[in-house]
């Protein structure tokens, strides 16, 4: 008999398990995968892992938005006369499940990913996790409510007009919307195929950042000048209107715009007309043409006797059929509207690292959304809808609580600077309650890098595109370039991440440079050195090349080896000031150095 106590995979799945029973909500789940094929599946990657197998997401449990193929599991995009049974994965399940992720089952959704409130289903309203008489958001419903009931660790999600964020504000939850077509949408049922995107939720944003490194690259190219952070004081834009915002809600906003600046951040104020105006223009203009170019065909099937049989949504089908009467030179037309929108939003934006705005305007309830099912969806985009038009990357967190509700903010960056979205949305993070029914504990690397969160990206940690195969170069700095250093915003400039602290091999001399501001020098010897603290940056190929074309006499760039026995690029100087410069090796450090000059000149 075994008696060996299951590994982490198994004791996930059978705690959640146990979890869908206590919360009874059925409404939540398309389908369920089967317990045998569940608890098999664990204890394959518990086996895995035991044998030495590298599996980073080994232990998580994983929803799928059901628009999002899942091998074997019908496809309905919340329409069950749309089903169909795919034979593999979608890209984005196969990466994760791929890294040990293991898919408790698919979820609901406003059909065809058509809405931002999460009711627009056959197979049921889907409810806030907390007041089951409000909305849950959509149109990634039942994936938002699984991770914020602790049901799943991390759920798959799409966005369009706000569907991957909107339900990550309403549920306390954090949703990564990452630049379009960096996760492959291979697989996925599209709504508007030019501005689909697919998203992850977690409870907190490490969880969310990890799932996305894998989740994401193959699929769009990262450019060669990728920021890889944000500065460590960076500027921030937020709206200085903030229309469909109740006054509690907006002092709320206003609260955390304050909490942000007494971090050091700049924010200020700017115009919104022109992201109001292209948030507008993707369902009243001529752009929803493309939601009829997705599933019109499939509604054209059907007439008015038989929607019933096939579970149309009637207001769904109603919004589709309408964009099948849109001309073509309207949609032309808007395009191009929208092309000088969005160089009119860049504008404002200039100068400033991100754009600060709430996730959700307020949040309505079940009945509200019944009596005024269009009005209200369309008030749930104030916010998002603009942001897949603009290519813009965006990730949604916590931040609190408003009359009773979950208050979101959403942090917006430019295409490809999902980084830098990430680390001031670290800033504003609020760490969610427990969920009453279910607390799920996070495997050992996950749990890790949750105690490391201090408002910093963790040292153990890299940007989440780097992981996703955006390329960073390591770049050694023993002195002036260490963070809080005078020389340190020259690398923040280039959207360098910090990569903790290191130590070179035992092979280096550092040596006192007559430079300002003042500098060490390294060099190698072959008359013995010593392991020399430094910090480790990552840079991009394009800001490297930027780096070096600017580099001052005497220093220079080269390979240098660190104690691990890994290699990097590091500070070197010239012959001739090795051998003018004071030697400082015996400190090992230089900021050791330079405290002990400091302790001399008192």
């Amino acid at each position: 008999m075994n008696t060996a106590t299951p590994g982490p995979a198994t004791q996930r799945v059978k705690a959640a398990l146990a979890a869908l029973a206590a919360v009874d909500r059925p409404e939540i789940w398309i389908t369920l995968r089967g317990t045998d094929e569940l608890l098999a599946e664990a204890a394959g990657i518990d086996t895995a892992v035991a044998d030495g197998a590298h599996l980073p997401l080994a232990g998580l449990l994983l929803a799928v938005k059901n628009n999002v193929d899942v091998a074997g599991i019908p496809t309905t995009a919340g329409c069950p006369g749309f089903a169909y049974l795919p034979e593999k994965d979608a890209e984005a399940v196969s990466r994760l499940r791929a890294a040990g992720a293991v898919v408790l089952g698919a979820t609901n959704l406003d059909q065809f990913a058509t809405g931002l409130v999460g009711t627009r289903s056959p197979y049921g309203a889907v409810r806030d996790s907390r007041r089951p008489n409000f909305i849950s958001g959509g149109s990634s419903s039942g994936s938002a409510v699984a991770v914020a009931l602790g049901l799943v660790d991390i759920a798959i999600g799409t966005d369009t007009a706000g569907s991957g964020r909107v339900p990550a504000g309403l549920q306390g939850i954090v949703g990564i919307k990452p630049t379009l077509n960096v996760v492959s949408t291979a697989g996925v049922v599209p709504a508007c195929k030019s501005w689909d995107a697919v998203t992850i939720f977690a409870r907190h944003l490490s969880t969310a950042e990890l799932a996305m490194g894998v989740m994401a690259g193959g699929a769009r190219s990262w450019p060669p000048d990728i920021r890889l952070a944000a500065p460590e004081k960076p500027r921030v834009a937020y709206p200085a209107t903030l229309p469909a915002l109740p006054e509690t809600w907006a002092a709320e906003f206003h609260r955390n715009v304050g909490r942000l600046q007494s971090l050091g951040v700049e924010a200020e104020a700017i115009e919104f007309d022109a992201f109001l105006e292209a948030a507008r223009l993707l369902y009243d203009g001529g752009l929803v043409a493309e939601r009829y170019a997705a599933v019109g065909g499939f509604l054209d099937k059907y007439d008015g006797g038989t929607d019933s049989q096939a579970g149309i949504d009637p207001t769904v089908e109603r919004i589709i059929r309408a964009a099948g009467t849109v001309p073509a030179h309207r949609y032309v037309s808007d395009t191009a509207r929208l092309e000088e929108l969005k160089r009119k939003a860049m504008a404002r934006l200039e100068g400033f690292d991100a754009l600060l705005v709430p996730t959700a305007p307020f949040h309505p309830t079940l009945a509200e959304v019944a009596a005024n099912p269009v009005g209200v969806n369309s008030l749930m985009g104030t916010y998002t809808n603009f942001c897949n038009l603009f290519d813009l990357s965006a990730v949604a967190v916590p931040a609190g609580e408003v009359d009773g509700a979950q208050f979101g903010l959403t942090v917006v960056a430019r295409t490809f600077q999902d980084a830098v979205a990430a680390d001031i949305a670290r800033l504003l993070e609020a760490t969610p309650e427990a969920p009453a029914l279910f607390a799920p504990a996070l495997p050992a690397p996950v749990a890790a890098k949750e105690a490391a969160r201090t408002g910093a990206r963790p040292a153990s940690s890299v940007p989440w595109p780097v992981a996703a195969g955006a390329t960073a170069v390591p770049l050694v700095v023993v002195g002036a370039h260490r963070k809080g250093q005078p020389l340190a915003p020259q690398l923040e400039e280039l959207g360098a991440a910090w990569d903790g602290r290191v130590r070179t091999a035992a092979r280096y001399r550092m040596v006192s440079l007559d430079t300002v501001p003042p500098k060490p020098g390294v060099y190698r010897s072959d008359r013995g050195g010593a392991e020399l603290v430094g910090e480790r940056w990552l840079v991009s190929e394009a800001g490297l090349g930027r780096f070096l074309a600017g580099l001052p006499e005497p220093m220079l760039l080269g390979s240098i080896e660190l104690a691990d026995g890994s290699r990097a690029v590091g500070f070197a100087c010239d012959a001739v000031a090795a051998a003018q410069g004071e030697d400082i090796t015996r400190y090992g450090d230089w900021l050791a150095d330079r405290n002990a000059l400091l302790q001399l000149l008192k």
